[in-house]
């Protein structure tokens, strides 16, 4: 596959619908880029203790509790409202937060938005008891413009309904209407799990989004930049690239709010695991010679591409070893904590993992940034685990439209971090079971895939698209991606503790899928769950001993076949589920560290397979 830069304007058109009742949908392109301070732009992080308040029977709203909440408890922001309570863990339905915050004069020029980095599931804002929008869909941010409904150097109270029930047309979801069970394997965790912002950007026009896309030349670098202003008033200015010694300044001019400029980099620094080598992207906007909007991003110069067996980094062969990783932590549950965020990287090198997967759902921009820096590879995950998980044609179309848009958000956000190489568009898109021959919705499905990945590579020519196969897709799909990315538990979930068998079972159904595809394939989920202290002589099932001994014989298997680019094994640590008579105590122990990431045996054995051999398994 040769990527080339074509559909580069693409991201640029999203349309914005209006809800009734005042209430505004979230336009995805206000997310594009994240809030930064500097001489024209500035923001508060406005997280922290909130009032929270329970509303099973829905009557805030009529009874107008976004004037200000009475009788209510404290929760922390960021952090899932499941942990935080005692008898909150399976609570769904809806619940309000509400904060107070000072906006001074000195923003009083400028336009204001609030951002919210991720509401589970389906969110409703007020400000000072003004509607200001709504937002369907977690794992994702949102924001809104509310300079209109700001009090200058004032109090302002902001007012969030939050709620995260299943149905069968959102994702994940499966339509079981339970409050504890779902299809997906993770703990459907509950409430503002990251970060709130209020922040500024100049009132007449700011630049609202960046697009940055590297080549390689020979030995130069090339940087494919796209700029899209609030405004498509006639504008100018000027992009600087600065690193490894060089500054490099291009002009760049504007045509309805739009620029697009190359600029070549002789001796490039290319990013690479080894050396995750980043340059600084200035944009600079100007009107009559004085400034009116910067801003600045990181970039690395890589590329990446395929053939017949190897997914390639800057035209060479890599081989991904790493992890499923889920953002998920005892008390705050999926709220985002910098310091395990930073701890969890020093794990992965410490393991000699040079990847891993987001999985089942994009996670917080704080995992990308740090792994730009320290070159971990990312396979970026939409939330659409199971995907189809329904026959009736309505609520198909409905998860067509949900998914799309997250496939919008997550590319909109993430984007521009080099250490995202691959797409995945979906975990176990489930087809066969609920569908027979003749069943209108086999077709309805996918073409909806189809059109779903060709969207992906619409907005991103530059990346390659997989998603995750488990048992239950058809092997006619995998056509569409560029990698096959397969979940294979032989020998855990079938042919129970019988690993040689298992592992036998998946030699030769990748030989076979490798056969009539002729693309490179990655094991995205193996391994076995592990209950931290258990062990035995002979290893047993549930044993340190048996998660060690299937994982080393997946990854000898795999040093055999030179089409296989990857092991990821399921999964770094262990993390809550759903309560299950197959996850004891509620928690997925396939991990390799236990949820508070003290090792197991296997990631003792990985850590002395994996350091400074890059060329095996």
């Amino acid at each position: 596959m040769k990527i080339k830069y074509i559909g580069l304007i693409t991201l640029l058109i999203i349309t914005v619908s209006i809800q009734a009742q005042d209430f505004r949908i979230a336009d995805p392109k206000d997310i594009a880029l994240f809030p930064q301070r500097n001489e024209v732009r500035d923001f508060r992080k406005i997280s922290g203790i909130w009032k929270f308040k329970k509303d099973p029977d829905q009557k805030g709203e009529k009874e107008g509790w976004f004037n200000g909440l009475k009788d209510n408890q404290n929760i922390a922001v960021p952090g899932s409202w499941n942990d935080q309570f005692s008898d909150m863990r399976d609570y769904r339905d809806w619940a309000w937060y509400e904060t107070e915050q000072h906006v001074p004069d000195s923003w009083k020029d400028k336009r204001i938005f609030l951002r919210i980095g991720e509401a589970s599931f389906k969110a409703k804002v007020w400000i000072n008891g003004q509607p200001i929008g709504v937002h369907v869909g977690g794992f994702v941010p949102f924001s809104f413009d509310v300079t209109s409904h700001i009090r200058w150097n004032r109090i302002n109270r902001i007012s969030i309904l939050v709620e995260n029930s299943v149905k069968p047309n959102r994702l994940p979801g499966d339509g079981l209407n339970n409050i504890a069970v779902s299809e997906y394997d993770i703990f459907p965790y509950s409430g503002l799990n990251r970060d709130v912002w209020l922040y500024s950007v100049p009132k007449d026009g700011h630049i609202r989004d960046i697009t940055v896309q590297p080549d390689i030349d020979g030995s130069s670098g090339l940087l494919h930049v796209v700029v899209e202003l609030s405004n498509t008033q006639n504008s100018k200015g000027y992009i600087v690239i600065s690193g490894n010694g060089k500054r490099i300044e291009e002009p760049i001019k504007f045509k309805k709010g739009v620029g697009l400029t190359g600029i070549k980099i002789p001796d490039a620094r290319l990013w690479s695991p080894e050396d995750p080598y980043l340059y600084q992207v200035l944009v600079n906007i100007e009107s009559e010679g004085k400034l009116v909007d910067k801003y600045t991003l990181a970039s690395g110069i890589r590329t990446v591409d395929v053939d017949h067996k190897n997914i390639l980094l800057n035209g060479k062969p890599v081989k991904l070893r790493g992890f499923g990783k889920q953002q998920d932590f005892p008390i705050y549950g999926r709220g985002t904590v910098y310091p395990v965020v930073v701890n969890d990287f020093e794990l992965l090198k410490w393991l000699g993992a040079n990847s891993f997967r987001t999985s089942d759902y994009p996670q917080d921009e704080a995992y990308y940034d740090l792994a730009d820096r320290q070159g971990i590879l990312i396979i970026g995950e939409t939330p659409a685990v199971g995907l189809f998980n329904t026959n009736d044609t309505t609520d198909l179309r409905k998860v067509e439209k949900i998914s799309n848009q997250y496939l919008q958000e997550m590319i909109l956000r993430d984007k521009n971090h080099p250490s995202i190489i691959m797409w995945s568009l979906a975990n176990g898109p489930k087809e066969m079971p609920r569908r027979i021959e003749g069943d209108e919705s086999k077709a309805i499905a996918y073409q909806i895939f189809k059109g779903y990945i060709n969207k992906a590579r619409e907005l991103d020519p530059t990346r390659l698209i997989t998603y995750m196969g488990d048992e239950e897709v058809p092997y006619d799909w995998f056509d569409l991606a560029d990698v096959i990315s397969l979940n294979r538990f032989a020998g855990w979930t079938s042919s129970n503790g019988r690993i040689a068998e298992g592992v036998q079972t998946v030699s030769k159904e990748l030989d076979e899928i490798y056969q009539e595809f002729n693309k490179p394939c990655i094991l995205t989920q193996f391994g076995a769950s592990a209950i931290a202290g258990e062990h035995a002589v002979q290893p047993e099932m549930y044993t340190e001993e048996f998660q060690k001994e299937i994982i080393e014989a997946y990854l000898d298997m795999a040093n055999t076949k030179d089409f296989l680019s990857g092991m990821l094994v399921s999964n770094f640590a262990d993390y809550k589920t759903p309560q299950s008579i197959i996850r004891l105590r509620g928690y997925n122990t396939k991990g390799v560290l236990t949820r508070d990431r003290r090792p197991k045996a296997a990631a003792l054995f990985l850590k002395d397979r994996w350091i400074g051999d890059l060329d095996q398994f």
